[in-house]
């Protein structure tokens, strides 16, 4: 893969991920927690593929290719950090979610 389509891939994936996460929100909210969990694990799935090109960038860097780093770059890690701390998240108000739903308030 060219730089470009390495930053594009991790971008693409991480958006991607991102995206399934808040879909998954938006399905706890609504008390379907079967699709909330698909759509969280599409997004791990997501991530995962945008982590294997990150982790091939840093195998080089490591045998002693170095890397250009660029903005893009940087851009990309950017939203891979994110769409990961979006799902962490997430699942996190997952469960709130069917605590809420099973108890009817949250702390029971």
């Amino acid at each position: 893969m060219s730089p470009e389509q390495i930053v594009f891939t991790i971008i693409s994936r991480a958006g991607n991920a991102r995206s399934f996460c808040f879909e998954a929100l938006k399905h706890a909210r609504n008390g379907d927690f079967d699709e909330a969990k698909n759509c969280i694990n599409k997004a791990g799935e997501e991530i995962i593929e945008a982590h294997h090109v990150q982790t091939e960038l840093i195998q080089k860097e490591v045998q002693g290719e170095r890397q250009e780093i660029s903005l893009l770059l940087i851009h990309a890690q950017d939203h891979l950090m994110n769409a990961m701390l979006a799902k962490d998240l997430v699942e996190e108000m997952i469960g709130l979610y069917e605590i809420v739903f099973k108890n009817g308030r949250i702390g029971e």
